[in-house]
């Protein structure tokens, strides 16, 4: 009787394994089979396109309650998933500011689900390379062996850590134990007016709110005004304010601007100020042989965020930050719960990674950073972003050449601000003019750009953050710009 009960209850036990391994093993062939077109042929496909109303409310479907095969799901996928990309990974997608992938890395991202190991910390392989990979981006930017840092899902959560650790050692008090409301003079952080707003949720989420960071105006090249940056810190400690943090940004979102790392970095010396660096656009120039000079000075910063899932063109997500000062990134963040003591010997028995950001459930990201970089080597990343700044300088003197386009900023490494123009315009119609050209080139699937303002200048941005783009694309470009701008103009 007890024998026949447990065998009807392990009928009635289930898994998500699948019964026929054959099978899957099928599917799973063909799945890579089609990702190796997808992504071989990605340049003969739009880089983007709306999607049709069935492909929409294909995704308001009621939650299944009964089983699909796997090949009608992946079908399904294929058909309403993979042929409406966001498209960042086409040569011609220079909107924002993506990276492209890569299919090595993409292939990490697989092995890492199928392994399944969770990167809180614990003694075993996934661990140990999740802190290589870290070393890695140290050595990338020369911080020392003795800093510490972490992989996390990209910019707004590497700048949050770094100004969370900055807040807590210039507060002059236990700010996790006594809270921000104990802090006797408030905390004055400071950044330039091109400066990325995650650091406004960063302050928001701080506790010390949006005027906590002050804005710095800008010179001509779009960088923070060093004398304007000591007026304001001046200015604060007379009125009361304790200045703790200068964030200095190595690529701005809007034009790529770099500030002058040197001179802030002796700045906050001289003021007694932690130095975080925004680096998620351009710390990684620091691998470029041609252009690391742009980024001197970012190894003396106290902590720098900066983005493999851009330069490096790690899927996404994979973002990352750097501490100089171990203990104080540690003290920030470390807890020890019960059930997370470390032992001496077995799975326990290894630093927690979990005690160095906000997450204790942390995904396997190094996997594909590193079969990339050991896949091709870290020289050739570093010529990858020279050839996008040389594209960046090629598109601005094809614009410099065409006499219905302008720049509209300087082009500081690879983005470029520019305009079709048109006389006896006023500002809103241009602008209405160059907004209706960059959405005529997404509905046509010829180019993805975006566009923002700088300096009250309305604009059209290109951010080449590709390795598949080539000159003939960037060509494309101006002839298409110029024809649309024509034939909108003719029509109106």
């Amino acid at each position: 009787m007890d024998t026949q009960r447990k065998d009807d209850q392990a009928l009635e036990e289930e898994t998500l394994d699948p019964q026929d391994w054959a099978a899957l093993r099928a599917l799973s062939h063909r799945i890579v089979d089609d990702a190796i077109d997808y992504v071989s042929g990605v340049r003969d496909r739009p880089v983007w396109r709306d999607m049709p109303d069935d492909v929409r409310r294909s995704f308001a479907t009621p939650l299944p309650e009964g089983p699909t095969p796997a090949d009608d799901v992946y079908r399904e996928v294929a058909a309403n998933v993979l042929n409406y990309p966001m498209g960042n990974i086409h040569p011609r997608f220079w909107s924002w500011y993506m990276g492209s992938s890569n299919f090595t890395g993409a292939l990490g991202d697989f092995l890492a689900a199928i392994q399944g190991s969770n990167l809180g910390g614990g003694n075993h392989a996934a661990a140990l390379m999740d802190q290589q990979v870290v070393d890695w981006c140290k050595q990338m930017l020369g911080f020392p062996d003795s800093a510490s840092g972490t992989l996390v899902s990209g910019g707004s959560v590497a700048n949050i850590i770094g100004l969370a650790v900055a807040r807590n050692v210039k507060a002059g008090l236990d700010v996790r134990e006594r809270g921000v409301a104990e802090i006797e003079r408030p905390l004055r952080f400071y950044g330039s007016d091109q400066i990325h707003s995650c650091h406004r949720k960063a302050m928001e989420t701080l506790g010390l709110g949006n005027q906590a960071l002050r804005r710095i105006p800008t010179d001509a090249a779009l960088r923070i005004d060093v004398a304007a940056l000591r007026n304001a810190i001046d200015e604060d400690r007379a009125a009361g304010f304790k200045p703790a943090c200068v964030i200095a940004t190595a690529g701005t979102v809007n034009t790529g601007a770099i500030d002058d790392l040197e001179a802030l970095a002796r700045l906050a010396d001289e003021e007694g100020l932690w130095l975080h660096v925004d680096g998620c656009i351009g710390a990684l120039l620091a691998i470029a042989p041609e252009n690391r000079f742009r980024v001197a000075g970012i190894e003396k910063a106290n902590s720098v965020a900066l983005d493999p899932h851009k330069w490096l063109h790690a899927p996404f997500e994979a973002g990352c930050v750097l501490i100089q000062d171990a203990s104080a990134h540690r003290g920030t963040f470390a807890v020890t719960p019960e059930y997370l003591v470390a032992t001496t010997r077995g799975l326990a028995a290894a630093p927690w990674l979990y005690d160095y950001g906000l997450q204790t459930t942390r995904g396997f990201r190094a996997l594909k950073i590193w079969m990339s970089l050991k896949e091709h080597g870290i020289a050739k990343f570093g010529r990858l972003v020279d050839q996008n700044i040389a594209q960046g300088r090629y598109l601005s003197e094809l614009i410099e050449a065409e006499p219905s386009l302008e720049l509209v900023a300087p082009t500081a490494i690879n983005i470029v601000c520019f305009r079709y123009r048109s006389v006896g315009k006023s500002a809103d119609e241009l602008k209405t003019l160059n907004t209706e050209i960059m959405l005529r080139l997404q509905d046509e699937g010829t180019a993805v750009l975006s566009d923002t303002t700088v300096h009250g200048e309305h604009c059209l941005r290109v951010a080449i953050n590709n390795h598949r783009t080539r000159r003939g694309d960037l060509d494309l470009l101006v002839e298409e710009v110029v024809r649309l701008g024509r034939d909108i103009t003719a029509r109106t």
